[in-house]
């Protein structure tokens, strides 16, 4: 096969090229270049140079020119070419290209095209062709760049606070600064949230310590540092950062739970927010004599549900009769209908999450001696949620054994009800080995709702 790239013509026209021994066709007229969108492309040129047979070779042309800072150096190498890509192939570089596997040096494509009616480098072809080149070289190097002088600035503000006197402060920035978690956010942000760091640990942990440590609240601690009572809430990179150093001041383990991260606050005498999230409780009678107490007995004489937030378990004395069992449920609902019905027994919701306050006051009541007794849903995520319960606390199963879930199948269908069907993956349950296996043959997901009726029995 021989042929030649389209070149230049008198007066500007443009022969298109075609293979040796072929027939012309209508595409073979002249055409002199036009305006086509590309920029400086001339049309034909650009039409035959866009053609699919030569797509692998501009997208692994492309690939290797932004990797190699825009220099037609290096080469690239095309295997498994069909016969149409080897033609176009050899007609591009005026060479014969007759096997499956050839590598084309990207400095002899660059000349090639400069000679053509292309009349352009490689770099600049690429780019009538598609879409802008980047210089990733020249971006990683911008990007390395800025991080130095970004860990340069924040390393310089750090030995001039009074932070430096520390010694577990060397130990903290080494640690934040492998994690990568701050060079991953824009520069601005990194810069300020490092010197924030600085700024809240410097506060909480002066050169001199004090002989009683003030307590403060998070969100003044966040309002003081960032202007916003939310700039230390949890989840934020600011957040994680402090807590960090706070584990390394104290010689801690970082946390991997809300609770832990409430801990570590309170180490460096920050108080955090105890009074958003609450847990369900219903008849809790604890015998302490505070007033705290008594409103619970007295909530609990009138039936009337109680949501206790972090902040009163702090101060709540939670001795219990001797002997007292304490049920707890999933759902909301289960407390509603006991309180409705006037039942006499306690009740502890987790509702569908067992979240920090509710382990918290369940692990009160477990170490008052309290026994439990744990029922939820008959789905895969209340199975997962009753062996944490269960398992914590070697609280009993109430009303959760094979023989309950296949009885409130069985009445569930009798009834009409329309059937849950269970998703998700299977979970064994720690308590009934027969459990799961049962459920997964019915393919029935039974809610605390279906047993509303025996639970209320039991309550009473």
């Amino acid at each position: 096969m021989t042929g030649e790239l389209p070149a230049t013509g008198e007066a500007g026209t443009v022969p298109v090229i075609r293979a040796a021994g072929t027939a012309p066709t209508v595409h073979d007229t002249e055409v002199a270049p036009t305006a086509t969108g590309t920029g400086k492309l001339p049309a034909a040129t650009y039409t035959w140079l866009s053609q699919p047979p030569l797509h692998r070779l501009w997208a692994a042309v492309r690939t290797r020119l932004e990797a190699n800072g825009l220099q037609a150096t290096g080469a690239v190498r095309l295997t498994n070419l069909t016969p149409q890509e080897r033609e176009a192939l050899s007609l591009l570089l005026s060479r014969q290209v007759s096997r499956p596997t050839t590598t084309i040096h990207l400095a002899a494509l660059d000349t090639r095209l400069r000679i053509s009616a292309a009349a352009m480098g490689l770099a600049e072809t690429l780019t009538q062709l598609g879409q802008p080149l980047t210089d990733r070289r020249a971006t990683r190097d911008t990007a390395r760049a800025r991080r130095t002088h970004l860990w340069s600035n924040a390393t310089e503000a750090l030995a001039a606070s009074p932070l430096g006197a520390h010694p577990w402060a060397e130990r903290w920035w080494g640690e934040i600064r492998r994690t990568g978690a701050v060079t991953r956010q824009a520069e601005p942000t990194a810069s300020a949230t490092l010197h924030q760091a600085i700024h809240t640990l410097t506060l909480l942990f002066p050169p001199v310590p004090p002989t009683s440590p003030s307590v403060r609240g998070r969100g003044d601690l966040a309002t003081q540092v960032t202007g916003s009572a939310h700039g230390l809430d949890d989840g934020t990179l600011l957040s994680r950062l402090v807590l960090r150093g706070i584990a390394h001041a104290h010689g801690a383990d970082f946390p991997s739970d809300a609770g832990g991260r409430r801990a570590l606050w309170r180490l460096a005498s920050v108080i955090p927010d105890e009074v958003s999230s609450t847990v369900l409780t219903y008849g809790l009678r604890p015998t302490a004599t505070t007033w705290r107490e008594a409103a619970l007995r007295d909530r609990a004489d009138h039936h009337a549900e109680t949501h206790l937030t972090l902040r009163e378990l702090r101060t709540l004395r939670l001795t219990m009769p001797p002997r007292t069992r304490i049920h707890i449920c999933e759902n909301p609902r289960v407390v509603e209908a006991a309180a409705d019905a006037g039942c006499a027994q306690p009740l502890v919701c987790t509702s569908g999450s067992a979240a920090t306050v509710v382990l918290t006051l369940l692990d009160a009541l477990a170490e008052s001696g309290c026994t439990l007794a744990y029922h939820g849903d008959f789905d895969w995520p209340g199975i997962a949620l009753a062996n944490r319960v269960i398992g914590r606390y070697d609280a009993r199963p109430w009303r959760m054994s094979t023989l309950e879930y296949e009885r409130l199948a069985a009445r569930t269908q009798t009834a009409g009800t329309p059937p849950l069907l269970l998703t998700g993956p299977p979970v064994a349950a720690d308590w009934d080995a027969e459990l799961g296996p049962a459920m997964e043959a019915l393919s029935l997901a039974l809610h605390e709702e279906a047993a509303l009726d025996t639970l209320l029995e039991d309550l009473a």
